[in-house]
């Protein structure tokens, strides 16, 4: 495995021969003193590319703009601009962190709900144009602001489940479309497009459809009111499966070539952003201690247990819902993680619960998963962890920095991704850092990189 570094900000190591992601994670921790155990990510942006990769087979038609927020490593954002992909933001600092990427303002939408006029007025300075808007309080602050402003009318969606918490939507209703177009009309704002608000937790591809045929309700009223439209942003809600993209694949383009085709010039976007990132990502956290409960008397610590009692553990560990596991906080399942260690396939498993460091009742991570019985220094390794897991810790403070990250790419996936036609004409003009990094770590023989 060797190393490379593309400015103090992180480096990415390339997998030699038989070196699996597994032995990166072995190796770091190995590398932990027993006094000094982190927790750690470890990052592989091959499967970044794979993703992209997937994306284009799937939705072939529809152009990627990467949620920031989602997943705002700097090692993200730089392979996935050499994608091609797009990027909404939410705020001043996402829009600054891509733009320091060379990301050209034209492929980048600035979406916050709420915009601060500081914030306005920076996208202003900076030439980037499109803005989300889905109220007049909003049209009125990006008219003084940004009257250059290219608005997408951000409008709200049918609920996938009206009982799931998560599945609130934003955006203006169908009825208040036409209110807020005669406004911006009125005040001199440009409209250019739709975007629709579809929830993370969404699984009905018939969203999706229903979208789209409002948003022709909308592109006609704007014709009406004097604006020429040509952009569909369908909004986010992919989960990262190639089942879901084949559904709303089908479900999505049949409702664009009848409400939108070819010739009507309307360019389709969407907005995907665990889907990029979750699965590259794997946590590793440490247990720093332990109690025992009995089952049937879980609010009483006991030292001891009667025979007929069951065991159940809480576990802590060195990460918790103010760090890594904010997204907890917001009603996200975390799921249950694996056990760093040789466990025989005999070795009983007990009722456990795990819990971050800082002692609050609201800092349990998993409700309940089955585990065998662990000990202070074992490592927990939870997969599926590229989605709002990155950031500065959160109220109250943990003492602690944001979990380093360790990146890794296999020479391989480099070699597969471009045999796939990733490095198109268009994504070949952001891949100036990929001849740094092999003349940074010498690796151009084994590497074998297709000019």
């Amino acid at each position: 495995m060797k190393g490379i570094t593309d400015e103090p900000q992180y480096s990415v190591s390339f997998l030699d021969g038989g070196t699996a992601l597994s032995d990166v994670i072995n190796n770091h921790i190995e590398q932990q003193t027993l006094s000094e155990k982190s927790a750690f990510f470890v990052a592989d942006l091959g499967v970044i590319m794979r993703q992209h990769v997937r994306w284009r087979t799937h939705m072939p038609q529809i152009r990627p703009y990467y949620t920031v927020r989602c997943n705002s490593s700097p090692a993200v954002i730089e392979v996935l601009a050499a994608l091609g992909s797009g990027f909404t933001c939410s705020n001043k600092s996402e829009l600054e962190l891509v733009q320091s990427h060379g990301i050209p303002s034209e492929d980048i939408i600035y979406n916050g709900v709420c915009k601060q006029v500081s914030h306005i007025k920076y996208t202003a300075k900076n030439g980037i144009d499109l803005l989300v808007c889905d109220n007049e309080a909003e049209l009125r602050k990006i008219s003084r602001c940004h009257p250059n402003a290219k608005l997408l009318l951000q409008v709200s969606t049918e609920a996938c489940n009206p009982d799931d918490e998560m599945g609130i939507t934003f955006g203006c209703s169908l009825k208040d479309c036409r209110r807020l177009l005669e406004s911006a009309k009125d005040l001199g704002v440009q409209v250019v497009g739709v975007r629709s608000h579809i929830s993370s937790t969404c699984d009905d591809v018939q969203v999706y459809s229903h979208a789209i045929s409002d948003a022709r309700c909308i592109f006609d009223m704007g014709e009406e009111v004097g604006f020429s439209m040509n952009i569909l942003d369908i909004g986010g809600g992919f989960s990262g499966s190639e089942t879901q993209l084949e559904m709303i694949n089908c479900a999505v383009m049949s409702m664009v070539d009848l409400y939108f085709p070819s010739s009507t010039g309307v360019s389709i976007i969407a907005e995907p952003g665990s889907f990029f990132v979750s699965t590259a990502f794997t946590l590793a956290v440490n247990v720093i201690s332990k109690a025992v409960m009995g089952r049937d008397c879980q609010d009483q610590k006991q030292s001891e247990l009667s025979a007929n009692e069951e065991p159940e553990f809480q576990y802590y560990m060195n990460e918790g819902v103010y760090g890594s596991f904010s997204s907890k906080l917001s009603e996200t399942v975390i799921a249950a993680p694996s056990v760093h260690k040789d466990t025989s396939l005999d070795l009983p498993v007990f009722s456990s619960s795990l819990w971050g460091p800082s002692g609050d009742d609201l800092d349990q991570v998993v409700d309940h998963c089955l585990l065998p019985e662990l000990d202070t220094g074992d490592w927990l390794l939870f997969p599926h962890a590229g989605a709002y897991t990155l950031g500065q810790p959160l109220f109250p403070p943990t003492d602690s920095t944001p979990s380093p990250v360790h990146y890794v790419i296999s020479s391989r996936d480099w070699v597969e991704m471009q045999d796939a036609g990733v490095t198109s004409e268009t994504t070949m003009k952001n891949f100036s850092w990929i001849p740094y990094f092999l003349g940074s770590c010498q690796t151009e023989a084994a590497l074998s990189v297709p000019a």
